[in-house]
């Protein structure tokens, strides 16, 4: 068997490898070039340096709408995270219905996100509605509120197991001695478990991180009364109270036909997720370095 791989890996790997050039690298690349370039059409292009990133950061559009990312983005990721490794505490101490509580927690990130924005748009919009508040396509803080409970929602149950799955790493052995030795739980937790739990921290936070902020389709579809309107100008204005930069990249295509800004943000877009992983996985690191 494993001569039969070693022979053949290429019948396996070229397959996905050229998937991937062509679905990611190609388009990736050519983004970043349309990016420095001014144009109608693809197939004429006129380079203008950074004047297409200069005028970007002058769009108070994208003030607000970068604000707004990092604002959902930072929220949702710590809440998402702290809810989600409490849960996997008290469901990693024996106590009686330990699987079912792991099940329900974790079917929310079964359900697709285009029926999750259409489902929690009526839910929330009816709330709303009853309270006599605007709805959330039509105000910022609502909006924002809306999106963080939805994404609680989907991704605590997700995280949650990757977070029982390093707890269940931890050495039992450990445990058991550090209590001998009259370690309190709080001791435990950060002198034993919290090491333990770094390999699947990093990940775990990037992962949740790149998802929020990418998370086009929940937003669009949360806030979908911003869109669909009759009255253009009306769904431009509402739109860009809870746009993120992804839902901007979108109407600045589908909308305005700005395809040389699009490419910019999502540049943008692809220079912040990389930062935070760098930054993220050294620090992750480096912390394990100090644990060792």
């Amino acid at each position: 068997m494993q001569k039969a791989i070693s022979k053949y890996w290429p019948v396996f790997v070229l397959p996905t490898l050229l998937a991937f050039i062509i679905g990611f690298i190609w388009p990736f690349i050519w983004g970043i070039y349309l990016s420095f370039q001014r144009f109608t059409t693809v197939s004429k292009t006129t380079f203008v340096g950074f004047d297409n990133y200069i005028k970007v950061f002058q769009d108070a559009t994208f003030t607000h709408a970068f604000w707004f990312t990092a604002a959902f983005t930072v929220v949702s990721t710590v809440l998402i995270n702290v809810f989600a490794f409490a849960i996997a505490l008290a469901l990693t101490r024996g106590i009686r219905g330990t699987n079912l509580f792991r099940t329900v927690y974790f079917m929310p990130n079964l359900i697709g996100g285009i029926l999750l924005g259409y489902i929690w748009q009526i839910l929330l919009n009816g709330v709303l509605a009853n309270l006599g508040k605007p709805l959330l396509a039509l105000d910022e803080r609502y909006g924002f509120i809306g999106l963080v409970i939805l994404m609680c929602w989907q991704q605590i149950g997700y995280m949650m197991i990757i977070y029982i799955a390093g707890l269940q790493n931890v050495p039992p052995d450990l445990i058991e001695a550090a209590r001998i030795d009259g370690a309190s739980p709080w001791q435990q937790f950060i002198h034993i478990k919290m090491p333990y739990l770094l390999s699947v921290q990093g990940p775990a936070l990037v992962t949740d991180f790149v998802k929020n902020v990418n998370n086009f389709n929940v937003i669009y579809l949360l806030t979908q009364d911003a869109y669909v309107t009759t009255d253009q100008a009306m769904a431009s204005s509402s739109a860009k109270e809870v746009d993120l930069l992804v839902t901007w990249l979108f109407r600045l295509t589908q909308e305005q036909y700005n395809y040389k800004m699009a490419a910019v943000i999502g540049i943008m877009v692809f220079i912040v997720c990389a930062v935070f992983t760098v930054v993220c996985f050294r620090f992750i690191n480096k912390k394990e370095a100090a644990f060792s």
